[in-house]
């Protein structure tokens, strides 16, 4: 279990109705809170918008920024750039639940909020499985691997192309197969 930093807790006690502007800079440290470790290094800008409402709390996450990567093709490392955004509403009850992504309850008399843990989720999530190196794309990227990748495919097309160039009166033959 990770150690909550008091940055991410937020007092929403003491807080006005209307909304309220949180802003954060998360980096690999924030990672190794949780001990996740998939990321060479990370600069992410983070965005919390609190609105209190008499009866609840509406939070709307935002996060805009780089992971850096090995891509899967090449193994070169990259910074991906990433965003996502998430809206929470968290209401008061007899007992915590968080059995809902998008809603929260918190026991009557909480005072404050710890949102690290969403923060990471939203993050982690939007990190697409494949992780592929802008330059491949773009054809910028040289490297040993892409140039043997380019070499293996091109010998398999080949090698489709003459399985492809059959004889032609085999082809009439198994089309009489065909057209019982």
């Amino acid at each position: 279990m990770m150690k909550v930093t008091n940055e991410f807790l937020i007092p929403f006690i003491g807080l006005k109705l209307g909304k309220h502007q949180f802003e954060f800079e998360i980096n690999n440290s924030f990672f190794d809170k949780f001990d996740y470790h998939e990321y060479e290094s990370s600069n992410i800008k983070a965005k919390l918008t609190l609105e209190k409402k008499s009866t609840l709390l509406e939070l709307n996450f935002s996060q805009k920024g780089t992971v850096n990567v090995p891509c899967d093709l090449t193994n070169e490392q990259f910074d991906l750039i990433i965003k996502s955004k998430l809206k929470l509403v968290v209401q008061f009850g007899e007992t915590f639940n968080n059995d809902n992504e998008e809603l929260l309850i918190l026991p009557y008399g909480e005072h404050e909020i710890d949102i690290s843990q969403y923060f990471y989720e939203m993050i982690v999530l939007s990190v697409p499985l494949k992780r592929i190196h802008p330059g491949i794309k773009d054809g910028s990227l040289k490297t040993k691997a892409l140039d043997k990748l380019k070499e293996l495919s091109v010998k398999k097309s080949k090698e489709e192309a003459k399985q492809e160039n059959t004889d032609p009166r085999w082809d009439k033959l198994k089309q009489l197969l065909t057209d019982k």
